[in-house]
């Protein structure tokens, strides 16, 4: 029954991603500002007040950075036929260089004719394929534009709801004590919600601050190499950073694979491919764990393969809350006794024994 039972779970979470998406989204994001929203009860705002100007402050952001990275990102994408084979021609004729150290000039004599008249006529069908993949190329923009309500609306219903969990202030909190009909369980449950929010904002706040920082650091190291819109690497290593090892590794990739099309030297594509995987690295190995401590770090392998399960289930969304699910698992392991073995297998290898506040109480 047990495992009927959460084999129809994950079908139903699965199913529901249109619905619970936007809802998981608000969660965080409440609680990421929710250390802004007190900082302004303590400054005399309401709560209402407080979540009115977070949440407009935050459209405002989103508006300025769309419209900043518009023309660029709008522009890559329709070119991204043609970067394919220019990185292909430019790998190719790498690969030829090689290869001509290697061969005896008496060789590339003889075959100097035909490999002229061979490359015309690759290059002409190359090209030729270029062109029809460049007629396609609006298939992506057409299948964004496509999604685009289903996008909006969703985007709406998280910041209307992002906006009263803000405004509702510590009203959960009030529930859980009224609907608890023991004084025990009311403890319990009490400290079990108070930790999950504690942690979960103080994770997801401190990395989005950490992000930020990466943010700058990546588009600054951009643009002394001489990368084209730095402004766009900046804001994608923040965003992809949420997504742990997967975004490093493609922010990495993107960068190197942009180089090579934009760059005059294969050398500066790789060396900006290297600046950031170097900064990523910083940040994961050692500005993340000083500032988020050791009660948060996570055994490797469960995070890749919870990384790996949501993104199955929920896409890029499913790889962002990947993380933060992980951590309410650990909290209630750690306030549950029957879950502490659980609670210890996700923990990682220097992590302190969990404690249990529950217990202590």
């Amino acid at each position: 029954m047990v495992g009927i039972f959460l084999l129809l779970l994950t079908a139903a979470v699965a199913e529901a991603r249109d619905f619970l998406m936007p809802v998981v989204l608000a969660l965080l994001l409440s609680l990421v500002f929710r250390p802004v929203r007190r900082g302004m009860n303590r400054a005399g705002a309401g709560d209402g007040v407080a979540a009115l100007v977070i949440c407009t402050g935050l459209v405002l952001a989103v508006t300025a950075l769309v419209m900043l990275l518009a023309q660029p990102v709008s522009t890559w994408v329709e070119d991204a036929p043609r970067i394919a084979w220019r990185i292909e021609q430019r790998l190719a004729s790498l690969e030829g260089t090689v290869e001509a150290v290697t061969r005896a000039a008496e060789q590339l004599d003889n075959l100097a004719e035909g490999a002229e008249d061979s490359a015309r006529a690759s290059a002409a069908t190359q090209g030729a394929e270029v062109a029809v993949e460049v007629r396609q190329g609006g298939g992506i923009l057409a299948q964004v534009a496509a999604a685009a309500p289903l996008l909006l609306g969703q985007a709406v219903f998280t910041l209307v709801l992002l906006f009263f969990l803000l405004a509702s202030g510590d009203m959960f909190y009030q529930r859980i004590v009224e609907v608890t009909p023991r004084l025990g369980d009311k403890k319990r449950a009490l400290a079990i919600a108070r930790d999950i929010e504690r942690r979960l904002a103080r994770y997801l706040f401190t990395i989005t601050l950490v992000n930020a920082g990466l943010g700058v650091a990546v588009g600054l190291a951009m643009w002394a190499i001489g990368m084209p819109d730095p402004l766009m690497f900046g804001v994608a290593a923040f965003l992809l950073n949420y997504i742990p090892y997967v975004g490093a590794i493609a922010g990495t990739v993107l960068a190197t694979a942009i180089g090579i099309v934009a760059l005059p030297e294969l050398w500066l594509a790789f060396a900006a491919g290297a600046a950031y995987f170097a900064l990523t690295s910083l940040e994961g190995q050692v500005v993340t764990p000083y500032f988020v401590g050791r009660s948060l770090k996570l055994n490797t392998v469960v995070v890749f393969l919870s990384v790996a399960f949501w993104a199955w289930m929920w896409s890029v969304v499913g790889m962002i809350i990947a993380v933060p699910v992980l951590v309410v698992v650990r909290v209630f392991s750690e306030h549950i006794p029957a879950m502490s073995s659980v609670g210890r297998f996700l923990a990682a290898n220097d992590a302190p024994p969990p404690e249990n506040p529950s217990a202590a109480a």
